[in-house]
């Protein structure tokens, strides 16, 4: 092209510049990724979050609604061996309940002197009643006037009681809320039967009691 006084214009337009690639606001560059790529790089994420945020929620409602009581629970016991053991080995007829109701659960069980000479020979057998107390079946060929203060935490009697038949004392230690009934079997050994259960469910505890003889 020529101007007006003939001489050529050289002069070229630029082409026009591409468009600057964007950058984040620190100055990088920022990598553009296709809807495709960027959906499947944030459904995972998201979708587990969500997931994970459920989670949560749902142990702390299961947590919060869920009733807690601050009585521990003992552990339900098999004493079949011990009964077996003392009905082989014990210097006299054990007693062990027979037909307790179902809501009677065994929580300890216990031999103490089996097999050794000159050393009297003890049995635990301990209970959660169905009024949620404690009841304790113990019984030894102890000599009753040490064995008996010592299992019901108390010298004195406070009465009797007739049970099955038989006469039981009755003993009471107020500031251990312990109940007891004590009675020594012709023959056999002293049985004491104690707790927190009052006299009434230690009565049904008594009342099933029966001789086990050896096998």
């Amino acid at each position: 092209m020529r101007d007006a006084g003939g001489v050529s214009d050289t002069t070229q337009t630029p082409a026009p510049e591409s468009p600057a690639a964007p950058r984040s606001a620190a100055g990088r560059p920022v990598v553009e990724v296709s809807p495709g790529v960027h959906k499947r790089l944030t459904t995972g994420l998201g979708g587990f979050t969500i997931a994970l945020a459920a989670c949560f929620a749902l142990v702390a409602v299961i947590y919060f609604i869920t009733p807690r009581g601050d009585k521990e629970v003992l552990p339900t016991v098999d004493y079949a061996g011990h009964l077996l053991a003392m009905r082989s080995g014990a210097p006299y007829t054990p007693q062990a309940p027979e037909g307790l109701p179902a809501r009677w659960r065994p929580t300890s069980s216990r031999v103490n002197g089996l097999g050794s000479s000159g050393q009297p020979v003890a049995w635990h057998l301990g209970f959660v009643t169905p009024s949620d107390e404690y009841a304790a079946l113990e019984q030894s060929d102890e000599k009753p006037a040490a064995y008996i203060p010592r299992m019901t935490n108390s010298k004195n009697p406070t009465g009797t009681r007739e049970i099955a038949g038989a006469t039981w004392q009755t003993y009471y230690r107020k500031d251990k809320k312990a109940y007891s009934l004590a009675r020594t079997l012709p023959g056999g050994p002293t049985v004491v039967v104690t707790g927190t259960a009052g006299y009434d469910e230690l009565a049904v505890l008594v009342t099933a009691l029966r001789p086990q003889p050896k096998p």
